[in-house]
């Protein structure tokens, strides 16, 4: 894709917090909205959310957590909730509970177990580190991707500042095998203080050294304002990618202003 089909319709990625219904009224009419899951809150926030954004016409994607799944007959119910809400897509994920709630302790095992049950999801997106996992081996982070791709439709990358690492994730996916379309993961128009206090805490550390060591970026990322993907979507070869996933942390009002900038940019 070049970079003007990658900004032509990105997923956004909503967080669902007690005041996230207020943050989708600017939306454009039947986006791609991702809503993740909080290890605190378990799934029923996600769940709501969804379905307040499929009944409103925007084509609704939960993160299902695998850690937050007690059982079989949760996840029976969960799938039966998204159907009866007309939710025909999910995003496939661990989670970040330490300890799991039940019998699933990874994004395979819930992917199994889902297989069994049966479902009417069309689409299940996994996620990808490109900068690996900082309590999950390498080989085994591969492994797992190439035992996902037998459910999955795409991987998204987890938020990365390292153009190079991003291009090295998709040719190594590649090398192993793993055919899954790949789209990339960038932060939107987000509070630079926000950038960095989450992103340690999610576990990019080496792509924020990595941008803080570079003049532009870093200069960004350290006075206060909002961070833009700019630089980081100018560096990519967007022929490798087959989308874009922009993290918004709910900053989306900023996010779609600069969204329709660089839109304009890149027609130009």
């Amino acid at each position: 894709m070049s970079v003007a089909e990658l900004l032509a319709a990105p997923q956004l990625e909503l967080m669902p917090t007690r005041d996230a219904a207020d943050r989708f009224e600017g939306l454009p009419e039947g986006a791609t909205v991702t809503v993740t899951c909080a290890p605190r809150r378990g799934l029923a926030p996600t769940l709501d959310l969804v379905e307040r954004l499929a009944a409103r016409g925007f084509r609704a994607v939960p993160h299902l957590a695998a850690r937050q799944v007690r059982d079989a007959a949760e996840l029976a119910e969960t799938l039966g909730r998204l159907d009866r809400a007309g939710v025909r897509e999910a995003f496939v994920v661990a989670g970040d509970a330490v300890v799991p709630a039940g019998e699933f302790p990874d994004g395979p095992a819930l992917l199994r177990a889902m297989d069994r049950l049966g479902h009417s999801l069309t689409r299940i997106g996994v996620p990808g580190y490109p900068e690996g996992h900082p309590s999950v081996p390498d080989d085994a982070l591969w492994a797992a991707l190439r035992e996902k791709q037998r459910f999955a439709h795409y991987v998204v990358t987890q938020m990365c500042f390292d153009a190079a690492a991003l291009r090295g994730f998709v040719a190594e996916a590649r090398r192993r095998g793993i055919a899954l379309p790949v789209l990339v993961g960038l932060p939107g128009a987000v509070d630079a203080g926000t950038l960095l206090r989450l992103g340690v805490r999610i576990g990019v550390g080496d792509s924020l050294r990595f941008a803080l060591g570079h003049r532009g970026v870093a200069g960004t990322l350290l006075r206060p304002g909002r961070y833009r993907p700019d630089t980081l979507l100018g560096e990519l070869d967007s022929g490798e990618f087959a989308g874009l996933h922009l993290f918004t942390f709910n900053q989306v009002e900023p996010t779609l202003r600069w969204l329709a900038e660089a839109r304009r940019r890149a027609a130009a």
